[in-house]
């Protein structure tokens, strides 16, 4: 199968057409780059880094300054905290974490953490979710594993995708202009060494989404389909150009199938299906849900129809983490939609000052299970206000 990449054609968080691609990329887009509409512009300093040649057993204690440990992608996405207490313990040093169901706000905090040279925080713990979006001044990426978990199967980590994460090592302005990466387990060395020195697979294809202009078409032709009809025939029966195809739906599906259901229009319907909304998480997917049936009803969502009044509190253990980050999810969501649909989602601020609370308490979480040193903060007055979901919600899950 040839390799391929995403592009969105519309820019959804703004709700704009784009015909140019921004971004940190690698060479590899240029084959690529020649025979689409959109025109992919590199930029970004070339990194340097060198590869080590690690140990059989990696002593976590055994860490200078401003090094930083990679957790590849498990199953337990909670792996990343139990390294970083195991290297905590040893009393040398503080660690910021970073996993993929971290709200982007508090990832972005600990990588600021980490990357303030003035502060104690001189490791970063990770999982695969450190390969983009953060830029963080590292001298060197230790990888645990060279295998993922991608949802189906533990599986080799790629060539792309372990360029992607060696290349944060070492910062061109930086006090790391280069990098080093090694393994943990000498036998993962080999898998290493010939994927840094390996040239990237040529990218052949860009994905597109459906577009709503493209839904409205098919309603015209076929007036008595839901949504979810619509998409289905659509994904069947597209027919694209050699350097195109369709990218994964498979949300979008899920969303379709549940909001048929609701006197909405297509458009309102579109809207929702490519809001940001994991429908594997049952709490975000049962919040999207009451967003769409009180908006279908009655024109207006009041967030305190959602959310029972009462105080959020500092989660005690990973499954209470795991719920406020749900909650987290679901406050996204909500301002998202704000955006799109100011009148009918009017507590835009309150749903904003919420998501700072839940961020708030999530780094409260981290520091209180010892693996980040505690510092003084109270919180304000206000994260005394709405809790989590109401009971009405929480009796469907």
């Amino acid at each position: 199968m040839a390799s391929s990449f995403l592009l969105r054609r519309r820019v959804s968080s703004l709700g704009v057409v784009s015909r140019s691609l921004h971004g940190n990329m690698e060479h590899r887009w240029l084959h690529l780059e020649s025979r689409i509409e959109a025109l992919v512009i590199l930029f970004g300093a070339t990194r340097k880094f060198s590869s080590g040649t690690g140990t059989t057993k990696f002593d976590f204690t055994d860490l200078t300054f401003r090094k930083k440990v990679y957790v590849s992608g498990r199953k337990k996405m909670y792996f990343p905290i139990f390294v970083s207490r195991e290297i905590e313990n040893g009393g040398k040093h503080l660690c910021s974490v970073v996993y993929g169901s971290l709200p982007p706000e508090t990832r972005t905090r600990q990588a600021t953490m980490f990357n303030d040279a003035s502060s104690d925080f001189d490791v970063l713990v990770a999982s695969d979710a450190i390969g983009m979006g953060l830029n963080l001044n590292i001298s060197r990426i230790i990888f645990s594993t060279m295998k993922k978990f991608d949802g189906i199967e533990m599986r080799d980590l790629m060539v792309p995708e372990i360029k992607q994460i060696a290349g944060r090592a070492g910062r061109y302005g930086s006090k790391f202009p280069v990098g080093k990466v090694t393994c943990i387990d000498a036998e993962d060395l080999p898998l290493l060494h010939s994927s840094l020195e390996s040239p990237s697979p040529t990218l052949e294809l860009a994905g597109l989404f459906p577009t709503f202009d493209l839904m409205y078409l098919y309603s015209r032709v076929h007036p008595t389909n839901s949504l979810h009809q619509i998409l289905e025939h659509f994904l069947d029966n597209a027919k694209l150009s050699e350097n195109y195809f369709i990218a994964d739906c498979e949300e979008m599906l899920k969303v379709a199938a549940v909001i048929d259901e609701l006197p909405l229009g297509l458009h309102d319907k579109y809207l929702f299906c490519i809001s940001p909304v994991d429908m594997n998480d049952e709490i975000s997917s049962q919040g999207l849900t009451q967003f769409a049936q009180n908006y279908a009803n009655k024109g207006i969502v009041r967030l305190r129809e959602i959310f029972t009044p009462g105080t959020l509190q500092v989660p005690k253990t990973q499954t209470a983490l795991k719920e406020l980050e749900s909650v987290h999810k679901v406050l996204d969501l909500y301002v998202w939609l704000s955006f799109r649909l100011e009148d009918s989602f009017p507590d835009h601020e309150l749903a904003s000052s919420q998501k700072a609370i839940c961020n708030l308490l999530i780094e409260e979480f981290l520091e209180r299970l010892g693996w980040q040193k505690p510092r003084a903060r109270r919180l304000p007055s206000h994260a005394r206000m709405n809790s989590l979901l109401s009971k009405d919600i929480r009796q469907h899950l």
